[in-house]
């Protein structure tokens, strides 16, 4: 009956196009009352051993032990950088945020590298230079980054004093630090107690005092259905706050109302994520979204010591099971959006949250993943991750499952869509949405057309993040426009951002045909009625159809295709495509086109360590402006 309800639940949202659904499933499962009484107090839950058990961390290391211990060795020459004020400015003055980022990344690396070393030796030789990080964290102004302090009323990004800002890395310094006070405030006291009682003080009043005053956008409290976006931020930033309450207050009043209004908050960003499980933001952000939701999930269970757990949810399994869909293999993810077109994701953190759900997919991809790319020392810059490695790799290792790969994946509400033709070594990956989704390109109806695992049809994906990624000026970034993604430009009109602009008339037939409407993602001085796009994957072939109707024509149609290969025009009608060892036709009607190739050079380091520092568009231009007419295009 449950599978039928939620079958039925997501025909009725396809149908609505909804992008929210008020399921609240943490709150059903426990009032604010009910879960005081789950709660393990005193930080009598946390499962790994006590500082001072040497053979617990001897069974938790095992053969990384030495390797932790080299790390923390170097860490011990670490000189601890200052972040200085004008390395905030530099984000107001240039848009530059690694200036600021690279001590900041270095100084907490070193802590954790610290950290990790005694807890593997335990014999205090690390203890000093620990001391030295975490008073040098405690006397910073803030653990915010300079591209989110501007959050302050100020909205400037040099740091207020007394206005502390919890955004993602905050959290995760304030966890990192909540561990070290809870495995090393004895070794602290013996060297002087006000080492404990100063980090105490600053996790309170940088972290717990902050949350729950509230008031941080991606905490959804004021979320509005149709206006409002809850992305990664939320599980990211929300686990930290449960690990910080966790480990720091041991008034279970408190206790129970801070974890509360973590499950409501989360609440929010499950309800937002489709029921069908897809990341609209794509596997590069996975990690930090649907990943971080399984880590927040998995310290409330054992918070609540297996209590408090909804990890038989369907929806919680497909925001798994969605990660392990979108591997292509070699290394190749389906990257939609700001995401890189080669990912890498934990293998660990994705067979952990298999395993909790019950999905032999996650772990089967996971090992796969891990056999194709060995892992080193777990280093996943979530030391609360890292602990769950060490605790369960043994499990891992043991899986045997072998990876699965579904011929289609269709996603109907998050309108993703994945067809594969396994024995031709061809892949479709296809979208519809909206142009206001959470890291959004304008991209709605876009593809990805893949040849012996390797893409040929590219989406460029991410950039590196300065100032302007994140204002008024985003779609004024190439990779962002429609433009250059393979799309059609209709009456000489490119796509829109915002929400309204969107698909319709989804569908998917199951099998190997993906259509949709993209007229709607095209504002009104495009003029055009319909245009329907069509992707057939057969015997290896891909045929693309593009029908449409026009209001009246102002300018030629152009159709534009991506690609990071070597393009041959000389014989009319077929452009050949070379990627690496694979050649791709692309047949066209030399009678409705004229053909442009454009290559262009990138220098985005971001984008150059994927494609080299050349990408190509292919832009077909229409020889007839009519109103009424249809493109038919065959790769193979």
């Amino acid at each position: 009956m449950k599978k039928l309800f939620l079958f039925a639940l997501l025909l009725v949202m396809a149908l609505q196009g909804s992008a929210y659904t008020e399921r609240n499933i943490l709150q059903a499962k426990a009032t604010e009352a009910q879960l005081k009484q789950m709660l393990i107090p005193n930080q009598k839950w946390v499962s790994y051993p006590a500082y001072t058990d040497r053979a617990g961390w001897d069974r938790m290391f095992g053969s990384w032990k030495a390797g932790f211990i080299s790390q923390g060795e170097v860490a011990l020459e670490h000189q601890w950088t200052t972040v200085k004020a004008t390395d905030f400015l530099e984000f107001e003055r240039t848009g530059n945020r690694t200036v600021m980022q690279t001590p900041y990344f270095k100084n907490r690396t070193a802590l954790t590298n610290l950290l990790m070393a005694e807890l593997a030796e335990g014999q205090g030789r690390f203890i000093d230079q620990l001391i030295n990080g975490v008073f040098y964290h405690c006397e910073m102004t803030t653990w915010a980054l300079s591209a989110h302090t501007v959050v302050q009323s100020s909205r400037r990004s040099l740091p207020t004093l007394g206005e502390d800002v919890f955004d993602l890395y905050a959290g995760d310094m304030g966890t990192l630090l909540a561990w070290t006070y809870y495995f090393f405030r004895d070794s602290f006291d013996k060297v002087d107690p006000e080492i404990s009682r100063r980090l105490r003080y600053e996790l309170q009043h940088r972290l717990l005092d902050p949350y729950m005053k509230g008031g941080f956008g991606w905490m959804a409290e004021n979320f509005i259905e149709g206006e409002s976006t809850v992305n990664n931020w939320n599980p990211w930033c929300n686990f930290n706050a449960l690990a910080c309450f966790m480990l720091l207050e041991n008034d279970m009043d408190v206790l129970a109302k801070g974890v509360y209004k973590t499950m409501v908050s989360v609440d929010k960003f499950i309800n937002y994520s489709q029921v069908d499980g897809a990341c609209e933001e794509g596997p590069h952000y996975w990690t930090a979204a649907g990943g971080m939701m399984y880590d927040y999930l998995q310290l409330l269970y054992k918070a609540t010591g297996s209590k408090l757990s909804v990890f038989d949810d369907s929806q919680v399994r497909n925001m798994g099971e969605y990660i392990a869909h979108s591997y292509v293999e070699d290394g190749w993810v389906v990257n939609f959006a700001d995401n890189r077109a080669r990912g890498g994701v934990d293998p660990a953190l994705v067979y952990r949250f298999g395993k909790a759900v019950g999905s032999s997919l996650m772990m089967g991809y996971a090992k796969h993943l891990y056999k194709a790319f060995p892992q080193g020392l777990p280093a996943s810059s979530y030391i609360t991750r890292d602990f769950e490695t060490l605790e369960q790799h043994a499990g891992f290792f043991a899986c045997d499952l072998q990876r699965q790969v579904h011929p289609c994946v269709w996603y109907p509400l998050t309108q993703f869509c994945y067809i594969r033709d396994a024995r031709q070594g061809v892949m479709l990956a296809a979208k519809g949405g909206y142009n206001a989704e959470s890291h959004n390109h304008n991209d709605v109806g876009s593809f990805i057309f893949y040849k012996h695992n390797t893409p040929v049809l590219i989406d460029a994906g991410l950039v590196t993040y300065t100032r302007q990624t994140f204002s008024t000026e985003r779609y004024s970034i190439w990779a962002m426009q429609s433009d250059y993604h393979n799309l059609p430009r209709i009456n000489g009109v490119s796509q829109h951002e915002g929400r309204e602009y969107r698909a319709s008339d989804v569908w998917c037939n199951g099998k190997n045909l993906f259509s949709l409407d993209i007229a709607g993602a095209y504002p009104a001085e495009a003029d055009v009625k319909s245009w329907t796009r069509t992707y057939k994957l057969q015997k290896g072939v891909l045929r693309i159809t593009d029908k449409f109707s026009l209001g009246s024509v102002k300018a030629a149609n152009q159709i534009n295709f991506l690609t990071w290969g070597e393009v041959d025009a000389s014989v009319s009608g077929k452009l050949r495509l070379r990627v690496a060892d694979t050649e791709t036709v692309l047949q066209y009607d030399d009678n409705q086109f004229e053909v442009r190739i454009e290559p262009f050079q990138i220098d985005d380091p971001t984008m150059t360590t994927i494609w080299g520092d050349k990408l190509c568009r292919i832009s077909l231009e229409a020889k007839h402006q009519v109103l009424q007419d249809t493109y038919r295009f065959v790769f193979e």
